[in-house]
């Protein structure tokens, strides 16, 4: 009898030990000691909040991504944040380049796929296989990070296999049209504009950084578009339609269609 009780007691630990494994939750994503042996594919400066970022990725995500293939499992993309230098007036300092220049670390941002990963969520917020994680500049697990947000932030990218960031791989276009609004310094310029019914406006984004133009009423969104590609949408109802930019909210610009 007490045998039967201890391999009882066995068994319910197993059990336990297994579905705490099967979790959903930033647990899973351990920090990726090796990233500087990764890929580093892409660099970005952040306007907005005037931070410089770097992109890596293990080789065979990076590989995928230029194939336009889906990442396959054991794929980890980080994401290094720093601030940016700043002058006096709180500029960003740039480069010979016209980048910023990096300063201080801030913290890191790490996606991770795994075959069987994400079955826990909901339909609403899952992101395929991936989970994410989030570590402060001593690598160690930031419990105060909004993981909900990283979830919302890349669901509607669900045809990129939810990577923002791929679209920097794509081939760039040549000779983008004429803008009607241009994308710069994370800004829609001009912030208003007016045009007739049935005319075509065409955004044409000249970051470095990936925008992506969303209207706020009807939640409809542009193709993730970097540097030199363009989005063009026609309006056929007189009205007042303001816009967002899906990647960087606080971005944001008003088309007003007249008669």
């Amino acid at each position: 009898m007490k045998r039967g009780r201890t391999l009882a007691l066995i068994t319910a630990v197993i059990v336990a030990a297994g579905a705490a494994r099967s979790t959903a939750g930033p647990e899973k994503v351990a920090f990726p000691a090796g990233y500087k042996d990764h890929v580093l594919y892409a660099t970005v400066d952040r306007y907005d909040i005037k931070q410089y970022r770097e992109l890596y990725g293990t080789p065979e995500a990076v590989r995928a991504m230029k194939e336009g293939r889906p990442l396959p499992s054991g794929s980890v993309l980080t994401l290094i944040q720093y601030k940016a230098q700043v002058d006096a007036q709180g500029t960003p300092i740039k480069d010979a380049n016209g980048r910023f220049v990096k300063g201080d670390l801030v913290g890191y941002t790490v996606m991770e796929k795994r075959t069987g990963w994400g079955t826990e969520y909901p339909d609403d917020l899952r992101n395929g296989e991936w989970e994410y994680g989030a570590f402060t500049p001593d690598q160690k697990a930031n419990d105060k990070a909004n993981f909900k947000a990283c979830f919302q932030c890349h669901k509607p990218h669900e045809k990129q296999d939810f990577v923002i960031s791929l679209a920097n791989l794509a081939p760039a276009r040549s000779g983008p049209p004429a803008a009607d609004v241009t994308i710069a310094g994370f800004a829609f310029g001009p912030t208003k504009l007016t045009a007739p019914a049935g005319t075509p406006v065409t955004w044409v984004n000249t970051d470095t950084s990936p925008h992506q133009v969303t209207f706020t009423t009807t939640q409809t969104r542009s193709a993730v578009l970097v540097k030199g590609q363009s989005h063009a949408q026609t309006f056929d109802a007189p009205g007042v339609y303001e816009y967002i930019c899906g990647l960087h909210p606080n971005m944001k610009g008003t088309i007003e269609i007249t008669k």
